[in-house]
């Protein structure tokens, strides 16, 4: 790719992230977008002052950016804060490896090299590490380099989390009241043989063995039956409430005939008729009989201090590993219900058909991303496809073809992993929807290192090479070498692409301003709009920063001018991010601290690739730095083990010690005696039948004034 090819590029991106953003300026003052760009503040009944305008303004920047870290920590939660975080470090790494790359490397490349190591094709290669000489004395420059990036990313991720973790104990000091902070969940409950039931066994083996901490339990049943009675029964009243608004208009218009009053009538007679045997139905489902034949061997125990709960949680009850499986309770609005219904020993069979998914998708997945690198190394492919030269028969098109072509398909590609992935999470059993997630984002982000930084290399690299590899076998490991500096083109297209253009769009919310412009205008026309509330999307937005801090750490050296891409992405994202978690995104669950250590291991996963991937190239071109990269590549590791074991936390893991503390502070204080009796009530889907008539049952009819 050449200079204008990049050019091209960065012009289409930045036109279409200005229009986009300009038009988000005007679309978020109208009163009519208030349920899509005020949602959370809408849900929360914070008003919502608006001033129609046309012209778009730069106000919503400057008030995200004087958000602080205390108000995000606040209103939106530590996982937030963590994710706002990592664009915050982005900012500091890459800044500094910014000032760094143009004033120390990209000098040296350009003026100290030949030339002669990049081709005519890759003008950009000239402020490379292949432009210089192999065997080189600047190239020490080079290493020293490499190892302060790196050394300089642990120092900021120690700080980083020295920081995070100050506010991790606070924020757990704050939950304590909490109710899964003393519930367990249980699984695999053994068949009681002499009741012939599940939850008498809960009681007789927490009282025994956890006479002291053990406070009560519920059980669990199959509440698929209900669950479709429920929904049969929302089904029924929006009926109603269609034909009672029917009426009414029909009514105020003085335009309703004798026998389309008497119509509406029968249907609603009909309707509540049909409302009332859902309802005595219902009745029937909960009763003791029909209860204790859908008891699923899953039950929540609630414990008198977190103490006892984080041992019960945390040890083997029995020899046999299968039975009396205990973890601590996920948050009441966090449990995936349908999931606790899979028995625990088919979980790895679930396991297993989701890694399978997986990899038939990361297979096929080679196809397009194999297509995208043909079509960025153009000029190779006009030696291969002679019909591909057409191209160039308009004037600028083929900059276009190789610039900004490559990255768009690329990234429309990718834009569909993450929904296929949460999909198959979702089918893998997971009893929380914070570790569904969770695992999507490890998912995705894998897949992403695999296909689109791995796969984009290597198939870039043959394609570069396969001629050179055939005439000059001995010189392949050194020609790989350069062409995978050649991508680093291709990265900074993808990175616009993805950054301006992809943030953009996040918070311009696309989707929804055309759903909600569809059903104001066909089916709800008249009728007041809801908030959209939805939470933030973490398998679809964590994987793709870490994998552009992954591609930054790499080329950090190795070409020094995709540096300044990076800061400018992640500002962007600092800034879209911060709006949305404000104003839009609404915290239906919290992912339980898992995103404390989840998100240092990628920065420690970035460092390792980068040094792993960078040397090799380096000791290519000046094998007299061999000794010395050892020796410190050696002391690199230890200390990212040191930071691995001393700043990650195991997750699902909980300080025995603290939870002590905390717990005989709020014993003094009486706090646990106030709410540990309703603490269950929290893990009661459906189980009292006068709850649930009064919201879709008997009781509605009573209410109901026709």
């Amino acid at each position: 790719m050449n200079a204008e090819s990049l050019l091209v590029s960065a012009s289409i991106n930045i036109g279409f992230a200005l229009l986009i953003l300009s038009l988000f300026s005007i679309l978020q003052k109208q009163p009519s977008n208030a349920p899509i760009y005020f949602a959370r503040r809408l849900s929360q009944h914070r008003p919502v002052s608006l001033h129609p305008r046309l012209l778009p303004s730069p106000a919503w920047i400057r008030l995200a950016l004087s958000v602080t870290e205390d108000e995000i920590l606040d209103t939106c939660g530590l996982d937030v804060l963590i994710f706002i975080r990592l664009f915050k470090f982005g900012i500091n790494f890459f800044l500094v490896g910014s000032l760094v790359g143009l004033f120390v490397l990209v000098p040296i490349n350009y003026l100290t090299g030949d030339g002669e190591q990049a081709g005519h094709s890759h003008s950009l290669d000239a402020f490379t590490i292949t432009n210089i000489t192999k065997g080189s004395d600047w190239l020490w420059v080079h290493c020293a380099c490499l190892y302060f990036v790196s050394f300089y990313g642990l120092y900021l991720l120690h700080k980083e989390y020295e920081d995070i973790l100050d506010k991790r104990i606070q924020q757990l000091h704050l939950m304590r009241h909490e109710p899964n902070q003393l519930t367990v969940l249980v699984r695999e409950i053994p068949f009681c043989e002499e009741h012939n039931a599940h939850d008498c066994a809960v009681d007789h083996f927490f009282s025994k063995y956890h006479p002291h901490s053990y406070q009560s339990y519920q059980i669990l049943y199959d509440g698929r039956e209900l669950d479709k009675l429920l929904n049969q029964s929302k089904s029924v009243r929006k009926k109603i409430e269609k034909v009672r608004n029917r009426l009414e208009n029909k009514k105020q218009s003085m335009n309703l005939p004798e026998s389309e009053a008497l119509r509406n009538d029968a249907e609603m007679e009909r309707l509540k008729e049909q409302l009332r045997d859902i309802g005595h139905k219902i009745q029937f489902t909960q009763s003791k009989d029909q209860l204790q034949a859908k008891e699923l061997p899953v039950a929540f125990v609630t414990f008198k201090s977190r103490w006892g709960a984080a041992l019960a949680a945390q040890s083997q009850q029995t020899s046999n590993p299968v039975i009396w499986v205990t973890e601590m309770a996920p948050e009441p609005r966090d449990v995936l219900w349908k999931n606790l219904a899979i028995p625990f020993r088919y979980m790895p069979l679930y396991k297993c058909g989701v890694y399978v998914s997986v990899t038939v998708l990361t297979i096929f997945f080679a196809v397009p991303v194999t297509a995208v690198q043909g079509i960025a190394k153009f000029e190779r492919l006009k030696k291969w496809f002679p019909p591909a030269m057409a191209v160039q028969l308009i004037p600028g098109f083929s900059s276009f073809v190789t610039g900004y072509l490559p990255g768009a398909i690329l990234n429309g590609f990718v834009y569909i992993v993450p929904f296929a992935i949460i999909e198959m999470a979702n089918i893998s059993g997971y009893v929380s929807r914070s570790r569904k997630d969770i695992k999507a984002c490890n998912m995705v982000f894998y897949f992403l290192v695999g296909n689109v930084f791995f796969l984009s290399l290597l198939s870039g690299s043959l394609i570069d090479q396969i001629g050179e590899y055939f005439s000059n076998p001995r010189d392949f490991p050194g020609r790989l070498a350069s062409a995978a500096t050649a991508q680093a083109d291709f990265f900074m297209t993808y990175i616009l692409t993805n950054g301006l253009s992809g943030f953009s769009l996040e918070i311009l919310q696309p989707g929804l301003l055309i759903w909600e412009v569809m059903r104001s205008h066909i089916w709800d026309r008249g009728r007041k709009t809801r908030p959209y509330l939805t939470s933030l999307p973490y398998y679809r937005t964590i994987p793709f920063v870490s994998l552009c801090m992954l591609i930054g750490m790499v080329y950090a050296v190795v070409s020094p001018l995709l540096l300044p891409f990076l800061v400018g992405y992640f500002c962007l994202g600092y800034i879209v991010f911060i709006n949305q978690a404000v104003k839009v995104y609404y915290m239906l669950f919290f992912v339980n601290d898992q995103l404390s250590p989840l998100l240092p291991y990628r920065i420690v996963v970035s460092v390792s690739v980068s040094v792993s991937t960078v040397l090799p190239l380096i000791l290519i071109l000046f094998p007299p730095s061999s000794r010395i990269a050892i020796m410190l590549n050696l002391f690199q590791l230890l200390l990212r083990e040191k930071l691995k074991w001393k700043c990650l936390p195991r997750v699902g893991r909980y300080d025995i010690s603290y939870r002590k503390h905390d717990n005989d502070l709020s014993w003094n204080n009486g706090e646990i005696e106030k709410k540990i009796f309703c603490f269950l009530d929290n893990y009661c889907p459906f189980l009292d039948t006068e709850r649930v008539l009064q919201h879709y049952g008997i009781v509605y009819l009573e209410t109901l004034k026709l």
